[in-house]
């Protein structure tokens, strides 16, 4: 459910309004993520800060990358974090929630909080060189000083900003779920939920009818004429989807993440996801990686 509000928030015209004033306003990125992102939020957006872009093109880097937005997550359930990632910038999170649910994050950063030294480039510059990074060094130092340091009046009124707005969308998050429980019958609504919270194991139509306490034949017919699609088909797609999800974390191998979400073989797990997404998890990540 979560996953599925920030989804419809982030296609809602509230949010993409939002999203171009802020950036324009600020010369920030910013994002709206699901609790469950396993991804890097800036990258490739316009106001993606180009030495954040130059980490993000080798794995360890974007492994390291991906720690500080997964520390984020660990830490800014309640309240407002800024955690500083090892090359020294720092991101900040905000949480969305509705009611007592934690659904997602307002997410910016990739800015400094105090001016960046010499001896900190060198060091980054070291640890860069480690991690297999190769670009220009001249290229890469202009990118790092010309990052935008942030005051601590700066800093504040940022986060004030993006947490009036996770205000806002948690009652746009309310009227979402009003207007689809309205539209849904509760039958289609339950069965979801039980497939979401029961894809990564070999989940069959019998069971899902019996957790709705409905026969498979009235239940086949319900949930095609109101979600459009068959049962397998759908519970495909939601396991696909999780699984292009996970193929954004470089330290995961394909097989792992094929029964990760449910699928029985790897062979399957390839033939679905050609068939959904048109190309194979092994080219749709190494698409990623050449982005």
């Amino acid at each position: 459910m979560a996953k599925h509000l920030i989804d419809v928030l982030v296609g809602s015209k509230i949010y993409h309004d939002y999203e171009r004033a802020f950036s324009e306003a600020t010369g920030l990125p910013v994002a709206l993520r699901s609790v469950e992102s396993w991804q890097l939020p800036h990258h490739g957006k316009r106001f993606e800060n180009p030495f954040c872009a130059i980490l993000a093109q080798k794995s360890r880097a974007c492994a390291a990358c991906l720690q500080v937005q997964q520390q984020l997550s660990d830490t800014a359930g309640e309240h407002p974090q800024t955690i500083t990632c090892p090359a020294g910038l720092c991101d900040i999170a905000i949480p969305v929630r509705m009611g007592d649910q934690l659904i997602g994050f307002l997410t910016t950063g990739q800015v400094f909080c105090r001016k960046p030294t010499e001896a900190q480039f060198n060091r980054t510059a070291k640890l860069l060189a480690d991690w297999g990074v190769e670009t220009d060094a001249v290229g890469l130092r202009d990118a790092y000083f010309d990052t935008r340091v942030l005051s601590s009046r700066e800093h504040a009124s940022i986060v004030k900003l993006l947490s009036i707005f996770a205000e806002h969308l948690s009652m746009v998050s309310n009227q979402i779920i009003v207007r689809e429980q309205n539209a849904e019958p509760p039958v289609i609504t339950r069965a979801k939920q039980f497939i979401n919270d029961h894809q990564t194991e070999d989940l069959s139509l019998e069971q899902v009818a019996r957790s709705v306490h409905t026969s498979k034949f009235y239940f086949c017919k319900i949930f095609k004429r109101s979600t459009g699609i068959n049962f397998t088909d759908y519970l495909s797609r939601v396991r696909t989807e999780r699984a292009r999800n996970l193929l954004l974390n470089p330290n995961l191998r394909v097989s792992e993440i094929a029964y990760e979400v449910g699928f029985q073989s790897l062979t399957h797990f390839n033939r679905i996801f050609k068939r959904i997404l048109g190309q194979s998890p092994t080219e749709y990540r190494n698409q990623l990686v050449r982005a």
